[in-house]
């Protein structure tokens, strides 16, 4: 069975503080496997101690060597705080592109077609 997603656990000394789950993606602009970011956490008593960068670091080595071309994820605007943790490691905004989402009845109409 293939697996839907992953898991990275961060720790502090033995407790669990944060996490990061992850999975594949493809680009067809880059003809290159990549990594979608689902979520990343941290404990907000472990905040500012450099955790949520040594996750993404993590993940950042796992994409390299699974030759990625690139981690993706999202971020609601109005979280001013962690865009600018993102636009500090570097990451930055796909103002050109916009989501969109089928849930519930909208899903299941199209899934009957």
């Amino acid at each position: 069975m293939k697996r839907a997603a992953e898991v990275v656990i961060g720790y502090v000394g033995h407790e669990p503080a944060g996490f990061a789950v992850f999975f594949q993606t493809f680009s067809t602009f880059l003809g290159l496997p990549g990594m979608y970011l689902e979520d990343l956490f941290v404990e907000p008593a472990y905040r500012r101690q450099g955790l949520g960068e040594a996750l993404l670091a993590h993940l950042a080595k796992v994409a390299v060597e699974r030759g990625c071309g690139r981690v993706e994820w999202s971020v609601l605007g109005w979280n001013e705080l962690a865009i600018g943790f993102y636009q500090k490691l570097g990451a930055r905004p796909m103002n050109d592109w916009v989501t969109y989402r089928l849930t519930g009845d909208s899903l299941r109409r199209l899934a009957q077609k």
